[in-house]
């Protein structure tokens, strides 16, 4: 699992946060400041990268979150087996498969023989986008 402890306030738009293990998107950020008996929040709406589900989150400023370390590679799609595609890396040659993806865009544009760019987010993979 790779993934980096930082703090909350340091997070900008743009930027990935992880929450139960699951990646999201920050979309917008917004900090207010420390009150007569409280502390600096910051308030986060961001995107599972998944689900493609909105959520808002709440921390202290000086909170420490996870923020997942990306490993961004290429492969080539083998085979189109309904909701399943079959990968193989361009780099190790190791051959995985993954659930057809639910961004219609993307979706739209995969077929056999194609390059895409997938992440590797802490042992979980997701195609990013099709090359060419």
């Amino acid at each position: 699992m790779s993934k980096n402890i930082v703090e909350a306030g340091s997070l900008k738009p743009g930027k990935y946060i992880l929450i139960n293990n699951d990646p999201f998107k920050i979309i917008s950020a917004e900090k207010s400041k420390p009150g007569k008996h409280g502390s600096a929040r910051v308030r986060f709406v961001a995107v599972n990268l998944y689900t493609n589900k909105k959520t808002s989150l709440n921390f202290p400023v000086d909170t420490k979150v996870e923020v997942p370390i990306i490993d961004k590679r290429t492969a080539m799609v083998n085979s189109i087996m309904g909701d399943t595609i079959s990968l193989m890396d361009m780099e190790s040659y190791n051959t995985f498969e993954l659930e057809m993806p639910t961004d219609e865009e993307i979706k739209s544009k995969i077929k056999e023989g194609v390059q895409v760019e997938y992440w590797d987010i802490v042992g979980r993979y997701h195609i990013e986008k099709v090359k060419g």
